[in-house]
Parts: structure tokens; sequence; C-alpha cells
């Protein structure tokens, strides 16, 4: 608790002298960081984490203006490859001078891209390929870019957070392939592109070692807009010669290996710091996280797709960055607020599977570093006499003394996860399980928006040996939507759960048993409703006669949950859930059953207590009218291939979690999924990721 009484009273301080004087709190010495000065060089890359767009404007065939193509206008503008990802890989070299805490420097990097197949995008975010009727094939290409930066930041004991700004540059190749509009010979043309606009950023790096440091690091780059080109000649009498303008934009994430040759000196462990630092921190909390999480699926069995159907050969990468800020008003009520930065998408933008493979993937993803306000909730705990309990300074929890027995009433925004279906062993993708249906409770269909919150009010009855939550929350205004249903009182989502705690008989190790109920009401569809109108020819399919006839509807379901420690490095866990299976889903995933279970083992074995090992299976199936929907043409959540050859959808899951520092995590995961969105014709699918996890 030391590092973080030391670094919230450094905070608490610097920024808010007013209140530090009233409290007449003394300034305590600042934390200890590393001197980042002197030269360095390192290797960085990701897989899926860079985004952009390629913009044609104002392209014109024959003198006359090419029609509205995708995201046009009446002058014929058009773009290519929104929001592509692409593979990035390259080095770096920099210098830094620092003086106290602050840093300052410069950076070169220099980074190429492997592009396998021409839809996805190059290096940096803009390479594409889109058909643009009526005249042809146009590809944008970017094998190799690089930047040149500036670089302003703050060390806090082994981290250092920076801003970068500069100059960046990348050779693009512009490729046409138009085919003769009267049937004759088509003709290729191209265009080479030498672009120089400006970059900005952000990063964070963690020193792992003496010489090495693990960090992220985020950049937009603008390219800026072209000349108008030539770019060669549509054949045929109603052709003619390609004029074009193009311009492009990039958002991009890597991943970063930095080698300081002259050495780092790392802190020296921190005391409990002093009497004011640790009154403080009884009063402020804050934490910090940052995870990023490359994912890939090579090819698969895909004999057809529909809109939400997992593509093969692919790869996607996700981002997160949280602050969790806490503050005890007064003795039993704390105030928390949890802004969040999240940056990328899913595989197939985070589609194609039931239990989908990564817990960290938002429907809300987007190219660009997004800002949301996640949580923001009041916090009252009234207890009850008997026996205390100390708690820790934590993410969202100011370190206190509180009665064992209470009663406990949460209100604001929070995610349900935050109070329900926990699980030591599988419940926090960024540092466990990530498959959706090994970390949760997959058929309880939890109220939320697109990122996984919702607002309301939770109350928590607790005792040593059990404990008793219940919470009422808003549903979404339809499936899958942003906006929460302001009628709370007509529409909504009520759970509860009862919680047992226990100790094994013989093994002497504690485990604990939560058993859930849940009932929402929202605007949903009645999936026989939707079959009976598509099979009648009232609706082309049964997506459409859902949209048509959504009125409230409720949906009622349960869970088990279990988790066990077998000795203090081995623990198992198990999941079952059901939901009735008749209505629409509003919020999580299209899963109407699900079981699933596995265990979790510490490496102090090979002297690496630190690190662990997970191995998890899940299988997961639909309700018969459940099926019907997307054997019909359906649209789930999450699913729908346009026809459905059922089975059930499994999966098994395998990471190794590597402790590189006190607080920096990197996992290797590996997951297999058969019948993906609980089609025979499709798959089986192999899915491979790395993440890197850091807090503070």
């Amino acid at each position: 608790m030391g590092d973080r009484c030391r670094l919230a009273a450094a905070l608490a301080v610097g920024f808010l002298p007013g209140f530090a004087r009233a409290a007449d709190v003394a300034r305590p010495a600042p934390p200890a960081f590393i001197d980042w000065s002197g030269p360095y060089l390192g290797l960085e890359g990701s897989a899926g984490a860079s985004f952009g767009a390629l913009n044609f404007d104002a392209t014109t065939v024959g003198g006359r203006p090419v029609p509205p193509f995708t995201s046009g206008d009446a002058t014929g503008r058009f773009d290519i490859g929104r929001d592509a990802t692409s593979v990035v890989g390259g080095a770096f070299a920099g210098y830094n001078w620092q003086s106290g805490p602050w840093l300052y420097g410069i950076e070169a990097d220099l980074a190429g891209a492997n592009l396998k197949r021409p839809i996805a995008s190059t290096v940096p975010g803009f390479g594409y390929e889109a058909v643009a009727p009526p005249f042809g094939l146009i590809r944008g290409k970017t094998d190799l870019y690089g930047t040149l930066r500036a670089r302003l930041g703050i060390g806090f004991e082994r981290a250092l957070v920076y801003a970068t700004f500069g100059l960046a540059g990348a050779e693009t190749r512009i490729l046409a392939e138009y085919p003769d509009l009267a049937g004759g010979p088509g003709a290729r043309a191209r265009y080479d592109l030498t672009r120089l606009g400006f970059t900005l950023g952000a990063g964070v790096q963690y020193a792992i070692g003496d010489h090495l440091a693990l960090g992220l690091d985020y950049r937009y780059l603008d390219l800026g807009r072209s000349g108008r080109f030539d770019l060669g000649t549509v054949p045929g009498p109603n052709g003619g010669p390609v004029s074009t303008r193009v311009g492009a934009v990039s958002n991009q994430m890597l991943a970063r290996l930095s080698w300081y040759p002259q050495g780092l000196a790392l802190p020296p462990e921190a005391d409990e710091g002093g009497p004011d630092a640790a009154a403080l921190a009884e009063r402020f909390s804050l934490h910090g996280q940052t995870t990023f999480f490359n994912q890939a699926v090579p090819g698969f069995r895909s004999p057809y797709r529909g809109p939400n159907s997992l593509v093969p050969h692919q790869a996607q990468a996700t981002t997160t960055a949280t602050l969790f800020l806490g503050l005890k008003l007064w003795e039993g009520t704390e105030l928390y607020y949890n802004p969040e930065f999240s940056q990328g998408f899913g595989l197939s933008r985070t589609l194609g599977v039931a239990g989908f493979v990564n817990g960290e993937a938002q429907k809300a993803g987007a190219p660009f570093p997004k800002l949301r306000s996640n949580r923001y909730f009041l916090r009252q705990t009234f207890g009850l006499g008997g026996e205390t309990e100390d708690v820790a300074d934590g993410p969202n929890q100011v370190a206190t003394r509180r009665d064992v027995e209470r009663v406990t009433v949460v209100a604001g925004k929070f995610a349900l996860g935050d109070f329900f279906d926990g699980n030591a062993y599988a419940h926090d993708p960024r540092v466990d399980f990530m498959n959706w249906s090994l970390w949760a409770s997959t058929a309880w269909d939890f109220p939320a928006n697109l990122p996984g919150f919702t607002q309301g009010v939770m109350v928590e009855y607790n005792r040593k040996e059990f404990a008793i939550r219940a919470a009422y929350t808003q549903v979404p205004k339809e499936p899958s939507n942003d906006v929460l249903d302001p009628r709370v009182f007509r529409r909504g989502g009520a759970t509860i759960e009862f919680e047992e705690r226990h100790v094994l008989p013989g093994l002497d190790q504690p485990g604990k048993l939560r058993i859930g109920l849940f009932s929402n009401v929202g605007n949903s569809a009645n999936y026989r409703e939707t079959v009976a109108l598509t099979q009648a020819g009232l609706f082309a399919d049964a997506s459409e006669a859902a949209d048509a006839t959504r009125r409230p509807r409720r949906k009622s379901g349960l869970y088990l949950n279990l988790e066990q420690a077998v000795t203090a490095d081995l623990g198992v866990f198990a999941r079952a859930s059901a939901a009735d299976g008749r209505n629409e889903n509003l919020s999580f995933t299209d899963v109407d059953r699900s079981l699933s279970g596995g265990i979790s083992l510490k490496g102090t074995a090979w002297d690496r207590p630190a690190d662990t090992v997970g191995l998890g299976a899940t299988a997961n199936g639909l309700s018969p009218a459940h099926r019907a929907f997307f054997a019909n043409g359906g649209l789930g959540l999450l699913i729908g291939d346009g026809r459905l050859n059922y089975g059930t959808e499994r999966a098994f899951e395998a990471f190794y979690a590597l402790s590189l520092a006190k607080s920096v995590t990197l996992t290797f995961n590996y997951q297999f999924v058969v019948n993906p969105a609980y089609n025979r014709d499709r798959g089986p699918a192999n899915f491979f990721g790395t993440r890197i996890h850091a807090d503070f």
C-alpha cells in the first residue's frame, strides 16, 4: 500500500494545495522515479491495431463525376477502407533528456507492413480495396512509413507517461483495374504518392529490468490531401480518363520494447510512507490500468457469409486505458469515477461467435481512442456492528475499516459484473480468461449499453457466511443499442444473487457458490412470431420481422457460479446459466444456455509464483425458437450467417500469464472454437492472441 499512498499524496498536494493546507497535511517527499536520460532503441509492432481511411475526393471518369459510393456526396466523393486494419512492425531510436521527473526527447521510427489480403489495410491503416461502380477496382497500399517526433513526459517510479508530436511521411501506391464497359479488354493503372504530414500521440512505458522497458504508443497521422492526378483510363465508349485527389489519415496503437544501453537506475522499493501520506490515502484512491490485446484467426471453412459472420484470415487489436478515482466524502460514504479510453475492434467487428473470443472487445469499438465516463457512482455503507475488517486501497476502493455485517447501497453508473457473477479464477479478461463464456455466465442477458455499463441501484446485505445482493437498472432502448431506456418504471432489469461462502472439508480451502436470478423487460421481438411472419411471406427475413414487431417483453433466467480453491496455487471454477429463449436478447450475446468450467494454476512449482496458467472449456446452446430465427435469416446481437445448420457452439481456451514486473503481465492466449455461431457449416476456428496488461 505504500507506493499508492505516496503517489496519491503527491498528486493531492500538487494539484489540491488549498485542500492540503486546510487539512494541515505536510508535503511528503516525492516518489522515486527512473532517470530515462540517454539514447535508446527498440522494436514496435501490432497486428490489427492500425485504423484509417483513404479518401478519394471528387473523382471523375471522362470528365463526369463518379456516382456516390459508400459514403458519397453529389460530387462523387467516396471513402475506401474506412476503419481498415493492418499488421505493422518496425524499429525506432531516440534520445532523452530529463530534469527531475520531467522528460523531453526526440525519436525517429521506420515501420513496414506485411499485407496478405488486399481487402485489409496496410501501414499505417490506409491501404484498402473496394469496388468503385461503375468503373472497376481501386486499391491503396502503403508499405513503408516513418515519423520524426518530439516527446514530453513525466516519470512515476518505474513508469513514464509522455505526449508526442512531429512529422510523418509515407509512400503510397494507388492501383486501379478497369473493365471495358463495352466488353473489351480491361486496363490497369498505378500512381505513386509520397506524402508528408504531421503526427500527434501519447504513450506509456514501464521498466521491466535494468535495460528494458515495455510500453504502448498511440499516434494519429494525417498525411494531408494530394493535388489532382490522373489514374489511367476506363476503356470503352462510356469510359474516359480518371482524375481524382486522395487524402489519408490513420490511428495506430503499437506495443514497444525499448533497450537502454546505458542502463536504468531503478528506484528503491518504497516504504510505507509517513503518517500524513497514510492519512491522505484513507481519503483518496487513485489507480489506473491499460490493456492491449492482439488477436488473429487464420483460415477456416466458410462456404457462405451473412452480415454477422466471422471472417477468416484477419487480425485485430483492442486497447483500453482506465483511471479509477475514489474519494471518501465522510465515514461510510464514497464517490467513484472511472474515465476510460478505448480503441479498436474485436475480430469481424466483434461479430461471428456467440461466446466471443476477446473479453476486451466492445460493440462500441472505434478506430481512434474514444473517451467515455464508464462509471460514476456513490457507495453508502451502513455498519451493523460486531466484527470488523480492514479493506486495502484498490481500484474503486478507498482504504477503510468496515463492519463485516453491513448493508451497502450503490447508486449511479456501473457494470453489473462489478457486483454479480464474480469469480476469483475467471472474471476479468484483462488478467485471466478472454472468452465471454468463461469470464461470465453468458445466458445472463445483463442490462448494459454497448461498452457494457448501465445506470441504477444495487443493494447488498453481507455477513461472514453469505451475502445477498439485488439491483434494478436501466435496459437499452432496443437490442444492442447504446442508449439506455429512461422509462425505468415500465422497462428495466432486475437481478438478485445469493452468495454462499465455505471452507471445503478435508482441503481446508475456501470456496464460494453463487446463485443468480434475473428478469428484464425491454423492447424486443418474439422469435416464434418473427419466424411465422417470415414463413408466411410477410417479411423478407426474420430480422425485418423483428424490427417491425418489437414491443415491451420479458426475458428471465438464472445462473450458478462456483469457485473452489484446491490448494494455495490451484483453483477450479464452473458456471451454468439458462434463459427462457422466447424473446430477443437485449444486451450481452446470443446464448440461451451455457455450461463452462476450468482450472487456474499459479507457477510456484516452477519458481514463478506470479505467473498463471489457465485452462477452460465452454458449450453454448440455443432454444428451438431461437434456432429457427437464425435459420430464417435473423440477425442477433453478435451472430447471424443468413442460414443455420445448428450445432452446439463449443470452445476451449488456454493461456499463460507471464509476470514481467510487479505491475506488468504478458499473456499468450489460444482458443479453439467448434461450430462458431452454432453453425456446423463453419469452422472450426483457431484464435491466437497476446495481451499486455499494466496497472498502478
